[in-house]
């Protein structure tokens, strides 16, 4: 079932899910709760144990392989979940190229790697595509689609269509650029709320407050162009007519880009650890999905016009 309660038809059947990593198992998760056969492998056995662990509630349509080829067999799309360095990655689509079904998709989780870097000089290339989703997946459902030079436009196509078929929503990006679209975003706000703390402006917790009580209930509806066009009666064009000069004024003056040194790693856990008090990150986690979740049911139920 879908978030909003529909009922789930995916267009693949049948999937393997390569690295079961905390990614890689909420993978797992999504799409055997949209109803696939899903089908895990792990070189680590270890971490193939945590991720059935984690899973155990959860197992009706999942399966654990010790062998690779074992786990793509008949599997119409694949979600690799490795490690985020670039030879690590070409090194696991050399091998799903040569082990996975002809017809499936090879998709990837990175959340940094050009598609045409990784499949360059693959056979398959042409059935190779980033599908990076947001951290976990399982409760979030946006997944950013990034072709490679060589990647089939079919691929894509099927690639959106999959991802829409169990709950997700795919955004399309039209060319590579380092960190895609969201942890670009996510690094602009981040970097400064950071800024704001070093500084001495504001706390952790007034710096987090002004986004989970103030500018994250509007952007749990709609994004800063959607925002915008609500905020001016003649909409987003008078907004940014309107306040365009003030924002270049205000971009112009941003902090600039945090050292991360071990100091100011400290003072910024310091600030956390006041904040959350004594929950746990487990409690706080859990506390989230739910949250989130019941947001995804509230929109559902009650849509944009």
């Amino acid at each position: 079932m879908g978030s909003g309660g529909r009922k789930l038809e995916p267009t693949i059947p049948v999937v393997a899910v390569v690295g079961t990593g905390v990614i890689g198992r909420s993978w797992a998760l999504l799409f055997a709760r949209a109803g696939c056969r899903t089908r895990i492998y792990d070189r680590d056995p270890a971490q193939l144990e945590k991720a059935l662990a984690w899973l155990d509630q959860n197992r009706e349509l999942i399966s654990a392989h010790e062998k690779l080829a074992d786990a793509l067999a008949g599997a119409g799309y694949v979600q690799e979940s490795g490690p985020e360095e670039i030879e690590i990655k070409k090194a696991i689509y050399r091998e799903l190229d040569q082990a996975a079904d002809p017809q499936a998709i090879l998709g990837s989780s990175t959340s940094a790697h050009d598609m045409s870097e990784i499949a360059d000089g693959l056979a398959g290339a042409n059935r190779c595509i980033v599908a990076h989703p947001v951290n976990p997946p399982h409760v979030i459902p946006v997944v950013e689609i990034l072709p490679g030079v060589k990647t089939d436009p079919n691929v894509v196509t099927r690639t959106r269509d999959f991802m829409t078929s169990i709950g997700q929503t795919p955004v399309l990006m039209n060319f590579y650029v380092p960190a895609f679209l969201l942890n670009r975003m996510q690094a602009a706000v981040i970097r400064e709320a950071i800024s704001l703390v070093e500084s001495g402006v504001a706390d952790v917790d007034a710096v987090d407050a002004v986004i989970r009580d103030g500018l994250g209930l509007r952007w749990a509806l709609m994004g800063p162009f959607g925002v915008a066009n609500t905020n001016a009666d003649g909409g987003v064009r008078e907004y940014f007519t309107r306040y365009g000069e003030a924002y270049k004024n205000c971009m112009d003056q941003l902090g600039p880009t945090p050292s991360f040194d071990p100091e100011l790693i400290e003072r910024l856990g310091q600030g956390t650890d006041a904040m959350t008090g004594n929950a746990s990150r487990d409690e706080t986690l859990r506390w989230r999905d739910r949250l989130i979740s019941r947001i995804r049911e509230l929109k559902a139920k009650d849509p944009q016009p």
